[in-house]
């Protein structure tokens, strides 16, 4: 599989996608495949692999998700690929992109997207499927331009688009296909925050942005469960909804960390969580 784990034994003679642990906490996810990160199924199965490594370690609490270099983030699906495939294999390459995305989406550790670079096309849906998106200042363009190749945003980019800015202003950018600066992203609410700074100094931002959600900082169970109910919850009618945020909290009551909380806050001191 297209996966390089950096300080493991396990490695290909192709590594797309690297993973490494940054510290006890932060999974660290990195599309390699110059020049511009495109993926091919190969890759996407690497991403899936590496997004299921970091879900089943239980020391792991926030995953984030990068590009290799500082041009690209992701360009989107191999152009290259797409012409020589038929359509029965497009339709399962998107179908596996969607069921791999829709992993990391419900994967109940928080999920950041640092956007090193341009991020278009599927590499803006790989992003959107991310709980938090950073993006370094005049690294690149960002946007969804697949009508000009007149087809539309297929792993999951007008579902995720829709949801994260509202319909008119996403159909809009996606039927112009234009893209645009990450100040504007930012400005309609599709990137969080945006960083000064080369490579190695952007990632510091980011990973030092990171430790915020591990602890001892954060309860991780809370973290998650935040994620779970907002996601979970977003697709249910509003009764259902409240059902799943009840039963996460009540999850959490029953946790060390909940009572660690809880006292320190009578106690006035800070709070020292231990993912319990």
């Amino acid at each position: 599989m297209a996966i390089k784990v950096e300080n493991e034994t396990e490695t290909t003679e192709k590594a797309l996608v690297k993973y490494r642990k940054e510290g006890e906490h932060i999974a660290v996810i990195t599309l390699d495949d110059p020049p511009a990160n495109t993926y091919t199924h190969e890759m996407m199965r690497g991403l899936d692999d590496a997004i299921l490594k970091a879900r089943f370690d239980k020391d792991v609490q926030v995953i984030v998700l990068t590009g290799e270099g500082e041009k690209f983030f992701c360009a989107g699906a191999n152009i290259g690929m797409l012409q020589k495939v038929d359509p029965t294999f497009k339709y399962f390459f998107c179908l596996h992109a969607n069921e791999t995305l829709t992993r990391l989406e419900q994967t109940p550790k928080l999920v950041i997207a640092a956007l090193n670079g341009h991020t278009v096309g599927g590499g803006l849906e790989i992003a959107m499927a991310a709980d938090i998106r950073l993006a370094r200042r005049n690294a690149g363009k960002i946007g969804l331009p697949e009508v000009a190749l007149g087809v539309l945003p297929g792993t999951g980019g007008t579902q995720r688009m829709t949801r994260l800015i509202g319909r008119a202003k996403a159909i809009e950018l996606m039927v112009t296909g234009r893209t645009f600066s990450f100040e504007e992203a930012q400005e309609i609410g599709l990137v969080n925050d945006i960083y000064d700074g080369n490579g190695d100094a952007f990632m510091g931002e980011v990973l030092s942005y990171a430790r915020q959600f591990t602890t001892p900082n954060k309860a991780a169970k809370a973290v998650g469960n935040i994620k779970r109910a907002v996601v979970s919850g977003g697709e249910v009618p509003f009764s259902e909804a409240l059902a799943i945020e009840r039963e996460l909290q009540q999850l959490l009551f029953q946790s060390k960390d909940a009572k660690e909380g809880l006292d320190a806050y009578v106690n006035k001191r800070m709070a020292k969580f231990a993912n319990e």
